[in-house]
């Protein structure tokens, strides 16, 4: 900046000028110096020669108005070179005089005023833009808290002017956000922030100078949301999907807890696995419980009381069932039903040691007695001999001992008081009796009485016993009294032997629960602990790392083949302490789920020969009649497999886009518990006809059977395999079979105490009645002893259409015709078949190469002619081969001719038959086909 020194300032308008004062009196003398300010100030802007002073620079002399000595000729700089750049520097100070004109035109005599000092200051310009001192900006804020600061952001400006350098303001640009700046450039939210709502905000944020200039380039500023932190398990899914038959699933793989970062002592948690609301308190399997008694390794001598109602266990026919619980043999009572149980099925002298079982859910607790299992009298008295009932949550044992010589007070009602009887939940309850001592174990627990009390023994009387379930019979009233409101299930006596701990444990062990696998590196340090049945299990330890681990390795297990599906609640209940041994950190419960899905469903087939025929005397005989000699027993599952993509494309479903699975069927192997066999109509009457089946080989295998006059039902967990052998020994005899044709039975089998069930597989039985020899118009013809009784083999009738299946109960008179008719066809064959032998005709016979069966043999060891009018019904295979042979006849008819003898020659030439074995080979039936005759 340039300053030009011989520049004139005027006082008006504040412009510095040179007033010159003349005097008009130029003879007068210069006296006196001119007058000036002592200091300015002043102002210049850049690139601007104009200084603006403060004050204005006014010059006065006291020699005004004489010309010249009073006129003010001009101001002097001294100190500084003219003319100077102002731009190098932002003040400048230099000093200035006044001096008058002198005496006269050349300035003779000229006064000079005392020195002033001129402040010169020069005004900067706008030339720069703010710029920020970084790229971006970040910082990280924790939801639910208002700050007064949350980061600085700071711009700076090359302008050199106090005025255009400095910062005058910051301002957000992005709009709706929750934060303001300040003109320092301090950040801070403006409401409290919400992790869920926004885990980062982005802002823009500009700056300016105090001459309005906006920064070159924005700054974009992140702000993170941290959410508060809160001590919980981190990383648990809620629902966990169980496939039946994987083996073990670990249910949290990625969880952890979180403890922000406390300093932690000790760490407690509880997995709890709710099953309550599964059959009887958790997945178990539904056998019967007879069958489970043997399974868990109980002796025998076991009685069900309460049995799956079947022909043979009929008494507990028409009492409620509880259906909601996946097919588990559950009775319901609710206080009106009870039931007898028959005579003869329990001894009622319990004097040698005894094991009572139950399954129980019952609240709450009553004022009346409801009785489970009662002995009493059945007539004229209500003594009750023992029982076994409920009053006021307290689990009761009656026992009174029979008579006796001395008769001295002995223990005879034992209490318990229990919480578990009242509860509304399924528990186990086994009472061991070795009187006078009774054991009591609920759940596997072993509880002891709390009370027992005496009583004298019962008065000795010929009174018979009534067993009732529900309720108490009263033989004096005749009628029932105390029933029992609630659930009962899987009822047994045991007697001469006491159940053991080990068998009580079994029976109420889950199929399901939880388990957990220790890393060896972390096994020292963290403590598991499981409740008895699996349910539950504790981990404790003060390593947070290690306890990590170990949870991480807990898992559901169910080792269910066909588990019941359904929802299994999860709950972790955690307490954390800390070094003053106080619970510090609250961490809330973590709760869920685990879905088993629903297995693939067995379908259970059985298949065999439907309809067959026997004579007469075979189902006389001491061997009876076998009812299923082919029986087949298949379980298979159908699964969806997906569809393999190059045989869609070579099947053409390439273009198809809706073909992606395929079904299956696999043959899987399971177990079965009963199978049943009912007949159909009448009963059987025990006077002359019964269902029989080898005890021994039923032993062999590890089954029971029981037996009535519908039918028989085997039982016991066993093999498809082993249940196929029994069922080919059933036989059905009966010596009284004039009026009988026919008789029809049908198998069921189950598995898991019915939950699946077979189809209902019918055969029927026709009879073959035999009739009296026929005397002979022609003797010479005759052939003595030449008829055998036949033996009809077992035949298949699947593929077979029957016309009607009641033509096989032929009439009495039908049976004549056909007789009659059948007689004289063999006559006329029997002399056929002289004629040939005589003939020495010898030829190879066709029908014996194509396997025909249906031929005519000839024994001539008996005079009786057996006969058999019925349908003979083979399998699919051999209508196959009729129809071949009859077709092949119809190329040659002299075939046609061939007899049975002639068979017998030719086989005679091919090799002759071991002498001990006469005919063994050619024993035969002898077959109708009454397809087309009329009645």
């Amino acid at each position: 900046m340039r300053f030009r020194g011989n520049k004139h300032f005027a006082s008006a308008g504040l412009v510095l000028g040179l007033l010159l004062l003349c005097a008009a009196q130029a003879a007068k003398v210069n006296k006196h110096k001119p007058w000036i300010e002592t200091t300015y100030h002043g102002i210049v802007t850049e690139n601007d020669d104009k200084v603006l002073l403060d004050p204005p620079l006014i010059a006065l002399d006291k020699d005004a108005p004489l010309r010249y000595a009073g006129e003010i000729c001009g101001f002097r700089i001294h100190g500084q070179n003219v003319p100077f750049e102002a731009v190098l520097q932002k003040e400048h100070t230099f000093t200035i005089q006044a001096y008058d004109c002198g005496e006269g035109p050349d300035g003779a005599n000229m006064k000079k005023s005392h020195k002033a000092t001129v402040h010169i200051q020069v005004n900067d310009i706008n030339e720069y833009s703010p710029v920020f001192k970084e790229k971006s900006y970040k910082a990280t804020v924790i939801e639910g808290k208002k700050y007064d600061s949350i980061l600085k952001v700071e711009a700076v400006d090359a302008d050199c002017s106090f005025q255009f350098s400095q910062i005058c303001s910051y301002e957000i640009v992005t709009p709706d956000v929750p934060f303001t700046i300040d003109k320092d450039g301090f950040i801070k939210n403006t409401e409290k922030l919400s992790y869920g709502k926004e885990h980062m905000y982005k802002l823009t944020v500009t700056a300016y100078d105090c001459g309005k200039n906006r920064a070159s380039e924005d700054v974009l500023v992140k702000i993170s949301v941290k959410p508060t932190c809160k001590p919980s398990w981190k990383g648990f899914n809620k629902r966990i999907e169980y496939e039946p038959g994987t083996g073990s699933l670990a249910l949290f793989p990625s969880m952890h807890l979180e403890t922000c970062d406390e300093p932690i002592t000790s760490i407690r948690a509880t997995i709890e696995l709710e099953t309550n609301h599964i059959g009887k308190g958790c997945d178990r399997d539904t056998y019967s419980e007879k069958s489970l008694h043997k399974l868990c390794g109980a002796s025998s001598g076991t009685v069900e009381l309460l049995p799956a109602p079947s022909s043979s266990a009929n008494w507990t026919v028409g009492l409620p069932t509880d259906n909601g619980h996946d097919s588990d043999q559950v009775f319901e009572f609710n206080g009106t039903q009870s039931i007898k149980v028959p005579d003869g099925l329990v001894s009622t002298s319990l004097k040698e040691p005894f094991t009572v079982s139950v399954w129980m859910r019952h609240g709450p607790g009553a004022h009346e007695k409801e009785t489970i299992l009662c002995n009493s009298d059945k007539t004229e008295m209500n003594r009750h001999h023992y029982s076994l009932y409920v009053h006021n949550c307290r689990l009761i044992l009656l026992l009174r001992q029979d008579p006796s010589e001395a008769e001295n007070y002995k223990p005879a009602e034992f209490h318990w008081k229990l919480d578990q009887v009242c509860d509304k939940e399924w528990h186990h309850y086994v009472l061991n009796v070795e009187f006078p001592t009774v054991s009591l174990f609920v759940d596997g627990n072993t509880f002891e009485p709390f009370l027992v009390t005496e009583d004298y023994p019962l008065h000795a009387s010929k009174i018979e016993t009534q067993l009732t379930i529900g309720a108490c019979w009263q033989g004096g009233n005749a009628r029932m009294a105390q029933f029992f409101r609630g659930n009962l299930a899987g009822l047994m006596i045991r007697s001469g032997k006491l159940e053991n701990k080990k068998v009580i444990d079994c029976l109420y062990t889950c199929k399901e629960g939880l388990d957990v696998q220790l890393p060896e590196e972390v096994a020292s340090a963290v403590k598991v602990d499981f409740n008895p049945n699996q349910s539950s299990l504790t981990v404790e330890g003060d390593d947070i790392d290690a306890f990590d681990k170990v949870m991480q390795h807990i898992s559901y297990l169910n080792s269910r083949q066909f588990p019941t599906p359904g929802i299994r609640h999860l709950r972790i209940s955690t307490t954390v302490k800390c070094f003053n041994e106080e619970t510090c950190v609250t961490v809330p419960d973590a709760e869920g789920y685990v879905m088993v899905l629903q297995p693939e469903e067995p379908k259970i087939s059985l298949s065999g020969i439907d309809h067959f025929a026997r004579s007469a005397a075979e189902f006389e005989s001491p061997e009876g009649v076998t009812l299923f000699p082919e029986l087949r027993i298949v379980s298979t599952i159908t699964r969806e497999v997906e569809a393999d993509p190059e045989t869609e494309v070579t099947e053409g479903n390439d273009d198809d886009p809706t073909v992606q699975e395929t079904v299956v069927s696999e043959e899987i192997m399971h177990n079965l518990d009963t199978c049943e066999v009912t007949v159909i109509g009448d009963e059987l009457d025990g006077e002359h006809e019964s269902l029989e089946l080898d005890v021994s080989q039923l032993q062999q295998r590890g089954l029971e059977m029981s037996s009535s006059n519908l039918g028989l039902v085997v039982t016991g967990v066993n093999t498809m395999s082993n249940y196929e052998q029994v069922l080919h020994l059933i036989r059905y005899k009966n010596w009284h079979t004039e009026a009988l044709f026919d008789r029809k039975f049908k198998l069921v089998c189950s598995e898991l105490n019915g939950r699946y069930i077979s189809n209902d597989f019918k055969v029927e039985v026709n009879v073959i009645h035999t009739v009296n020899p026929v005397e002979h118009a022609n003797n010479a013809m005759m052939q003595p002893n030449f008829i055998n009784p036949v033996h009809h083999a077992s035949v298949d009738l699947s593929g077979h259409n029957l016309v009607n299946a009641h033509q096989a109960s032929v009439v009495p008179s039908a049976a004549t015709i056909v007789i009659v008719v059948c007689v004289s066809f063999l006559v006329f064959m029997i002399i056929l078949g002289v004629f040939r032998i005589r003939a020495a005709h010898q030829r190879t016979m066709r029908d014996q190469e194509n396997g025909k069966e249906n031929e005519m043999d000839w024994d001539d060891s008996a005079l009786t002619i057996t006969v058999n009018p019925m349908e003979t019904y083979e399998d699919q295979h051999s209508s196959e081969e009729e129809e071949e042979e009859e077709e092949e006849s119809e190329e040659g008819e002299e075939e046609d001719d061939i007899t049975s003898a002639e068979s017998d020659s030719s086989e005679e030439d091919e090799g002759p038959e071991p002498e001990d074995q006469p005919g063994a080979n050619r024993q035969q039936q002898l077959e109708w086909d009454d397809s087309t005759l009329t009645y």
